[in-house]
């Protein structure tokens, strides 16, 4: 992940994550992660709720700026704030070895589905 003015590292552990929880403990955890940075009456993660919380992702020193960046990024209806949806595609997006392993994490979770 990458914000304006500095760089910010990003540590692709949700791979080992699935592989040790399973596709729906991993998915419960990711739902966890949105709940955690949340603003809780909206139900969305907002400009203020991302300030609010950033120190739980370590990136306290992130500019305004670069918060509004983050939240661009994963607001893809345009209301400015990010969904539960939005989050896991989020997430999806920032995990390269999600992308290499993305068909059979899908085939395992449709299966769990069924």
């Amino acid at each position: 992940m990458a914000s304006i003015g500095h760089a910010v590292e990003f540590q692709d552990s949700f791979p080992s994550m699935l592989e040790g929880l399973g596709t729906q403990g991993f998915m419960l955890e990711l739902c966890n992660g949105f709940r955690l940075l949340m603003d809780s009456d909206k139900g969305l993660i907002t400009f203020e709720s991302l300030k609010r919380n950033i120190v739980l992702l370590g990136l306290q020193e992130m500019r305004d700026d670069e918060l509004v960046c983050m939240l661009m990024e994963g607001d893809l209806d345009g209301d400015g704030a990010i969904n539960q949806m939005e989050f896991c595609i989020l997430m999806f997006r920032l995990s390269p070895g999600f992308m290499d392993g993305s068909k059979q994490w899908m085939e395992e979770l449709s299966a769990n589905e069924m």
